[in-house]
């Protein structure tokens, strides 16, 4: 390309229901896209922070005046002061994980009390039956690996789907939770004797929920009765999706996916509020593209280029630690997931990573079996046949690493993200340049007017 093309227009305004204030974050890669920054600020400007689905598996970094904070289960919302946090029923709850994690953080600082911090009763819990059953499956050499994180997120949702579940709001009445966990572990003793695991005693488990139950009541109550409270105020509302588009159960690379709905749809059913009051959906996307786990990733690169990505790029896990896969940024995946995930506007992050390469590569189609396809198609086998068709693109000499305007970047670097955004059919809302929170090109606002940005 010898011209910067125009920046893609927003999708238009949902028609009939008004000027909205509240913004939809999701990944839109396969995770770890560096939803945290993004997330922390926006939230600076949002009243309301919501969790939506996932559990503690995702993990979220915040830099914040020198301090870091890690946070898997708590919405990034957490941190700042006047802002209510809320996890919503579509997320599954460790209660331990939670008490764990509210105590490290009020370590670091951070008052967390019921007036910052709500939790929806009605959300499945996570119990220790579960996470044993993740780390079984996973360590089987008999079943095929995902690549979880172990922590019994996929076990928890199968039992909510399965309606044996344990809730938050079963741990107010202790007089009848023998019975509830009597049926859940009739299903879970089955599976533990046919894979010679010892049985759960169902005393010893309602014992260890008498003992966290005070760690996690105070914080619950009715999540969408108090979201609807603050839309009705004309508060603004950042729901925060974990994962991404690309890990969502239905739409994701099954089956290696997580085990619940990533895409923006699911901030309605995960939190009790109406699609119509989702404004804008920011998906968040990396300048190159990394995966955690296995499962197909056509533009990985396994040679010194993706070791230097990944170095630059400090692509290790949050929560787990695992180095990450890296690789090009593949343009047909996020267009797949712009429909999808029902994306408006994309972040794009980490664009510094690729300062100093004499050229980049974009993935603009897969070659599948000797034909040219323009979509990651839905078979397992076939996305492991998939080979990415390139375009190589000039790169930039200059640090663009904190840089806040557009003033401050290299032309190559416009160029880049300008072709990104032609690719992908979605407008660049906005731009990371470093972990810092400041350090962020606002191109569109979300929170504003529909029309034009994001807030």
């Amino acid at each position: 390309m010898d011209t910067v093309p125009e920046a893609i227009p927003a999708r238009g305004k949902r028609s009939g229901y008004g000027t909205m204030s509240n913004v939809a974050v999701i990944g839109a890669q396969w995770g770890d896209e560096g939803k945290g920054k993004i997330v922390d600020w926006l939230s600076a400007r949002a009243d309301v922070v919501v969790r939506f689905q996932g559990g503690h598996n995702a993990g979220h970094t915040l830099v914040i005046d020198g301090v870091t904070y890690k946070l898997s289960l708590l919405p990034s919302g957490v941190v700042r002061r006047g802002k209510l946090s809320v996890i919503g029923n579509g997320v599954v709850v460790d209660p331990w994980a939670f008490a764990n994690e509210v105590e490290r953080v009020r370590a670091l600082g951070v008052s967390v009390s019921p007036e910052t911090l709500l939790v929806a009763e009605n959300a499945a819990l996570i119990l220790p039956v579960h996470r044993e059953l993740d780390e079984a499956r996973e360590s089987s050499n008999s079943t095929q690996r995902i690549g979880t994180t172990k922590r019994g997120i996929g076990p928890a949702y199968e039992d909510k789907v399965g309606r044996r579940a344990l809730r938050v709001i079963d741990l107010h009445d202790f007089a009848s939770l023998p019975a509830k966990i009597e049926r859940l572990l009739t299903h879970h003793n089955a599976l533990r004797r046919g894979m010679a695991i010892s049985e759960i005693n169902a005393d010893d488990l309602l014992q260890a929920l008498k003992e966290v139950a005070p760690k996690i009541l105070s914080f619950a109550g009715c999540a969408w009765r108090r979201l609807d409270e603050a839309r009705r105020q004309g508060k603004r509302i950042l729901f925060e999706g974990a994962q991404a588009v690309q890990l969502d159960i239905d739409h994701g690379t099954y089956p290696y996916v997580t085990s619940s709905n990533t895409v923006a749809g699911q901030a309605a059913a995960g939190v009790g509020i109406s699609p119509r009051d989702i404004g804008y959906v920011l998906g968040i996307a990396k300048a190159y593209t990394t995966r955690v786990g296995e499962g197909p990733f056509p533009t990985e690169l396994t040679d010194e280029t993706g070791d230097r990505i990944g170095t630059r790029g400090a692509e290790f896990g949050t929560v787990t630690g695992r180095k990450r896969r890296c690789g090009w940024f593949d343009a047909v995946l996020v267009r797949q997931t712009v429909i999808t995930g029902g994306i408006d506007g994309l972040a794009l992050t980490k664009l510094d990573v690729l300062d100093g390469f004499d050229e980049i590569r974009l993935c603009v189609a897969y070659r599948l079996d000797g034909r040219e396809i323009d979509c990651l198609p839905a078979d397992a086998n076939e996305q492991a046949r998939c080979e990415p068709v390139y375009e190589k693109i000039e790169g930039w000499t200059q640090s663009t690493r904190g840089a806040r305007s557009w003033a401050d970047l290299p032309a190559q670097a416009v160029k880049y993200v300008r072709r990104v955004e032609e690719l992908i059919g979605a407008p660049v809302a906005l731009l990371s340049t470093s972990p810092e929170r400041e350090d962020t090109i606002l191109v569109l606002d979300p929170f504003v007017d529909r029309q034009k940005s994001i807030w």
